[in-house]
């Protein structure tokens, strides 16, 4: 399998007021280019720890990363980020919030008018450029989130990196959000890592699980292929016998392998 985003024998660990805490221990996940993989696990498994560190916004106490051949030495364009929190500017525009990822990336060998096209195409792949000149207290929820993929996206990402973005939404969101964001990494061949902690979710929106083990020290304990064909529709697939079997295996570890930890 080639390797275009690469976590190799990674271990994190935090220092703490009782010494030392070991949150990820001997990790290994490896993503295609094009490929959509997810995280998922009980809280405090180190899902967005792992993700962060991908992003570069944390660096792993041992090990390696790599994103296309080049280690992850920090933040960069190449990965674009997107929060459960869409962290917008709450006095600039949904154009404007947008304007800036664009600028930045691009605006030392681009004209004005340019990064303005970017920025209008970014919202356009999300539906949103009827909104373009409202502020985010003029939007839904889930427009906002929206509009936090159409920023990370107008970057051109290599890789395209989701903190449970659809967490904090209703079901009825959510679950239009996840048909649009199949519609988006289809259109645009995005190489994806999410983290969600909804088994549906990553069912529906995967090409591998990857499960993680109860921290603290948690590890990679399976990996499940999601060899459902695409598109996949939503009403499909509640009567397709293979996502109930791969959603059950899934279940079965989180529930039977790793069992809740106590409250």
């Amino acid at each position: 399998m080639e390797k275009f985003v690469s976590v190799e024998q990674a271990n994190m660990s935090f220092k703490t007021k009782h010494g030392s805490f070991i949150a990820l221990k001997d990790v290994n996940v490896s993503i295609r280019e094009g490929e959509f993989v997810t995280l998922i696990g009980h809280s405090g498994c180190g899902k967005s720890t792992l993700l962060n560190m991908v992003a570069g916004l944390l660096q792993p106490s041992s090990g390696v990363l790599l994103c296309a051949g080049r280690e992850i030495a920090g933040p960069g364009p190449d990965r674009g980020v997107v929060f459960q929190n869409h962290s917008l500017l709450p006095w600039l525009t949904c154009a404007e919030n947008v304007y800036l990822a664009v600028e930045r990336v691009f605006g030392a060998t681009e004209s004005k008018a340019q990064l303005k096209a970017r920025t209008l195409k970014a919202l356009e792949l999300v539906q949103l450029s009827h909104a373009a000149d409202k502020r985010p207290n003029e939007i839904s929820g889930g427009m906002k989130q929206r509009v936090g993929i159409a920023r990370a996206l107008s970057m051109e990402p290599k890789v395209l990196l989701l903190d449970e973005p659809f967490g904090a939404l209703d079901a009825l969101t959510r679950a239009h959000l996840q048909d649009e964001l199949l519609k988006i990494v289809t259109k645009t061949g995005s190489t994806v890592l999410m983290v969600t902690h909804d088994v549906d979710e990553a069912v529906l929106l995967s090409d591998r699980i990857v499960m993680m083990t109860n921290g603290p020290a948690a590890t990679v304990g399976d990996i499940v292929e999601v060899n459902l064909a695409r598109p996949r529709e939503r009403l499909a697939l509640v009567k397709d016998n293979r996502y109930h079997e791969l959603r059950g295996r899934v279940l079965e570890f989180l529930y039977q392998k790793q069992l809740r930890p106590a409250a």
